[in-house]
C-alpha cells in the first residue's frame, strides 16, 4: 500500500517553506485534490490564499493558470472561444485560462453571474463547450477559488447551487505570532522561497491516488453515521437548507481521503469529524430563528454532530 502519512509529511515540509504554520488547511487542501473536488478559499486579503495555490502547484507538479476576476472578465476569458482561421476556412478553438490542472480563481465574487457559471459548469463537467463542440479539460483538475468575505466592496454572493460545487471550503485565518515572526525573517532575507519547493508528486501521481482512494474501505456503521449527520441538519429548526446528497458524496469522499493521508485503507469516525465542518457549512443555510439569535453556522453543526453517537465500529 501507497504510504498516505509520509506522502502528506512531504507535502507539508515543502509547501511549508511557503506557507507558515498552516499544517491543518495543507492538509485539507491535499485531501480535496485526493478526493478529487474543488476549493474555495474565503478570507481577507493578504492571508497568504494565492500563495497557498502557487504552492501547491510546484508541490504536485501540475499546470497553473491563474486569473483575476473583475466585474469585466467574461465567459469566453475563461473556457475560451473560436476564431474564424482565413487561411484555413475553419473554425480554431483558442484556449481559454482554464485549461490547465490547478485554476486559481482570484476573488470569485466580484465578477458577473454569467461568468461564475461558466467556470462551475467546467468545475462539474470536466469539460468546457464552444459553439456545441466539447473539450475536455487536462486531468487532474483542480479548481482553487478565493472570495473575499460578504460585504466586501463590491463582491457578489455565490449562489447556494454555485457553492455547493466546492468540496470544501477553507480560511487561512491570521498567523499566530509565533509564525508571523519566522515569515518576517523568511521576507527580510530577501529570497523566495516558492524557488526552495520540490515537486513530491507528478499529475498522474495524483490521477492513480484519486482511484486508489475510491478503495479505502467505509464499513456500513460509518455510512449510517454520515447520514445520520447529513439528516440532522435537514431537520434541524436552526437550519432552513441543510446538507445536500452531493454534500453527503463529499464529506465521506474526505472521509476517505483522510484515512489516507492518515496512513489507512479505511475509514474511522475521526476522519469524517475532522473534515465535517469544512466540507458543511458552506453548504448549509440558518433560519431566521438561528439568525434572530445570533448563532452561527459552525456552532449549529458542532452542535448536531456533538450529539449523533456512532455504534458498531
Amino acid at each position: 500500500m501507497i504510504d498516505g502519512l509520509q506522502i502528506r509529511r512531504q507535502v507539508i515540509a515543502e509547501i511549508g517553506k511557503a506557507v507558515i504554520g498552516k499544517e491543518d488547511i495543507i492538509t485539507k487542501t491535499l485531501a480535496s485534490i485526493l478526493a478529487g473536488g474543488h476549493i474555495l478559499f474565503e478570507d481577507i486579503p493578504g492571508v497568504g490564499k494565492t500563495t497557498m495555490a502557487m504552492a501547491i502547484s510546484k508541490t504536485l507538479s501540475l499546470k497553473y493558470n491563474r486569473l483575476q476576476f473583475t466585474p469585466d472578465v467574461m465567459p469566453s476569458d475563461v473556457v475560451g472561444y473560436s476564431l474564424y482561421n482565413k487561411e484555413k476556412g475553419v473554425m480554431e478553438y483558442k484556449k481559454g485560462v482554464i485549461v490547465c490542472n490547478l485554476f486559481l480563481a482570484d476573488e470569485i465574487n466580484r465578477t458577473s453571474s454569467k461568468t461564475q457559471s461558466a467556470l462551475l459548469e467546467a468545475m462539474e463537467e470536466g469539460k468546457v463547450t464552444i459553439e456545441g463542440k466539447s473539450i475536455v479539460l487536462p486531468s487532474p483538475f483542480i479548481v482553487i477559488a478565493t472570495q473575499n468575505p460578504t460585504g466586501s466592496a463590491g463582491t457578489t454572493l455565490l449562489p447556494d447551487s454555485q457553492l455547493d460545487r466546492f468540496m470544501v471550503r477553507l480560511s487561512m485565518g491570521y498567523p499566530s505570532k509565533k509564525d508571523e515572526v519566522i515569515m518576517l525573517k523568511n521576507k527580510s532575507g530577501g529570497s523566495d522561497a516558492l524557488t526552495d519547493i520540490k515537486k513530491v508528486l507528478s499529475g498522474e501521481d495524483i490521477v492513480n491516488l484519486q482511484k486508489a482512494i475510491t478503495e479505502i474501505f467505509v464499513h456500513d456503521a460509518v455510512y449510517e453515521y454520515i447520514v445520520e449527520i447529513v439528516n440532522a441538519t435537514r431537520n434541524n429548526d436552526l437550519i432552513e437548507l441543510g446538507i445536500s446528497p452531493r454534500g453527503t458524496v463529499a464529506l465521506i469522499n474526505m472521509a476517505k481521503a483522510m484515512a489516507f493521508l492518515n496512513g489507512r485503507n479505511y475509514v474511522v469516525p475521526e476522519d469524517v469529524q475532522k473534515v465535517y465542518l469544512s466540507v458543511s457549512a458552506h453548504r448549509v443555510i440558518l433560519s431566521s430563528k438561528a439568525k434572530i439569535s445570533r448563532t452561527n453556522v459552525e456552532s449549529v453543526l458542532r452542535n448536531i454532530i456533538n450529539h449523533i453517537n456512532i455504534t458498531g465500529v
